[in-house]
């Protein structure tokens, strides 16, 4: 929670409550350099959260960015929810500035923008047969 909270509390401004109680219920996706964590993400299964499985709170340590982490954290991700059978919906809400980034896995805009937390959002869906791992790797 430390990282999430730095990323998201700290240096995105964002004040919410990050210990929403979800996290008994999610799979937990964590990249680790010795006793640092340097990239994280929360899967649920469908009908946990929303209908549709889902990815979420997916960061990356600052002092580690533009190495491919995110990249490598998500093809992670995508396989975990691919995990769950053909044709399962997946739904990611993504910070706007993101959205080209999980577009990269086969995730599609859904809906209007929406404000979360003072940051522009658009949720993006997906089947788990329309997503595959990022074309850069």
């Amino acid at each position: 929670m430390r990282l999430r909270q730095e990323v998201f509390v700290v240096e995105q401004t964002c004040a919410f409550l990050d210990a929403d109680g979800w996290d008994l219920h999610a799979w937990h996706l964590a990249g680790w350099a010795g006793e640092h964590l340097l990239a994280y993400a929360r899967i649920f299964e469908p009908a946990v959260v929303r209908e549709e499985a889902s990815i979420g709170r997916v960061v990356s340590a600052p002092s580690h960015r533009q190495q491919g982490l995110g990249i490598s954290l998500m093809d992670q991700a995508v396989e975990k929810v691919r995990s769950f059978g053909p044709g399962v919906p997946v739904w990611i809400g993504a910070q706007e500035r993101l959205c080209r980034f999980y577009a990269g896995f086969g995730f599609a805009e859904t809906g209007e923008r929406y404000l979360e937390d003072g940051i522009w959002h658009r949720g993006m869906q997906a089947t788990t047969d329309q997503l595959g791992r990022h074309p850069v790797v």
